[in-house]
């Protein structure tokens, strides 16, 4: 497990679930790996009885991480109370953000891996973002990206892929927020994704339509016919496999699946339903188009079961083991 720089993992919410799935994560890959160090409050991990080392640069996370925790520690600087949001944590939890990202900037660290944050509590405490995705870009957004920038949100499960042209937006303002460029960058970034950090040569897009079936040729609204099928076309154009809008109620079934490699989907619950009614436990977030890896469970922060010891760990899993992967692929010459 030596020989590469850590995976980072910011610990998120602390009275949220995040202690708990981190630790979790620690003791099934303490073995195996990934590596990863935690940027977080090492008493808080500590207190939940696994060992803890407390770590001055992320390079000596290999040396410890088969025997114990390794953790960049930054105090929470507040009590936390499991399940009770906070205000007062903002500024630890943007912090160990920050400092995630630093060292995905200066390379100390292979990728970046986030444990669920709780919007309400960031905002009370003037957080200015919708959420995790976006501010990680602004972190970024001074960095060179490959290719084309996001951020787009992707979902992964075990058989299905999903991009979000629209993310945190209020389901009365996603029509106003669709556009043909913001559709087509998404389709560009996803490709782009696809073939760089999933090995897929020739990526299959499939369209999900806004309206109930796809508009019904403008009878049930003209989104499709006015911003989404162009927006198709200019994809096709640039060489990009990728479908007309089709009626997302029938996208998602097993055998349509085998159709595509991820679907473009035009607002928040359209990507995230299936992705969570397929595979619940194992999905796992994705930016793409940024200059750093980031992945992330595909759940939130847990208040209703934070401190009872229930919450489980597959999705984190899953998400380090994707953040592995893809600095292993990002880290190969190109053919």
């Amino acid at each position: 497990m030596t020989g590469r720089p850590p995976l980072a993992l910011s610990l998120g919410d602390p009275a949220g679930i995040g202690p708990e799935i981190v630790t979790a994560a620690w003791t099934t890959l303490r073995q195996g790996g990934p590596v990863f160090a935690v940027l977080g409050d090492a008493d808080l991990l500590a207190a939940l009885g696994h060992p803890v080392a407390r770590i001055a640069d992320l390079s000596e996370a290999a040396g410890v991480f088969a025997d114990a925790l390794p953790v960049l520690h930054s105090p929470v600087g507040a009590p936390v109370t499991p399940g009770q949001s906070d205000p007062a944590h903002a500024a630890a939890v943007l912090h160990w953000i920050q400092t995630a990202v630093d060292l995905c900037r200066s390379g100390a660290a292979r990728g970046l891996v986030t444990a669920p944050i709780a919007k309400a509590p960031l905002y009370e405490a003037g957080f200015r973002f919708p959420g995790h995705t976006e501010y990680l870009a602004d972190l970024t957004a001074d960095l060179p990206v490959a290719g084309r920038r996001g951020p787009v949100m992707m979902l992964t499960s075990t058989d299905l892929r999903v991009a979000l042209v629209t993310i945190h937006t209020p389901l009365s303002a996603v029509p106003g927020a669709l556009s043909i460029d913001r559709i087509v960058e998404v389709g560009e970034v996803t490709a782009q994704a696809l073939r760089r950090d999933f090995g897929i040569d020739r990526p299959r897009l499939a369209m999900a339509g806004l309206n109930p079936h796809a508009g019904e040729s403008g009878s049930i609204g003209r989104e499709e016919i006015e911003l989404i099928n162009p927006a198709a076309a200019r994809l096709r154009q640039s060489g990009i496999a990728c479908s007309d809008a089709r009626p997302a109620d029938s996208l998602f079934h097993a055998e349509a699946r085998t159709q595509f490699d991820a679907v473009i989907c035009q607002y928040h619950d359209q990507a995230l339903i299936p992705i969570k009614t397929l595979d619940f436990w194992g999905g796992v977030n994705v930016t793409l188009g940024l200059p750093i890896i980031r992945t992330s469970p595909d759940h939130g922060v847990g208040y209703d079961i934070a401190g009872r010891g229930v919450a489980r760990a597959d999705s984190l899993i899953a998400a380090l083991a994707l953040a592995d992967r893809t600095a292993d692929r990002r880290g190969r010459p190109a053919t």
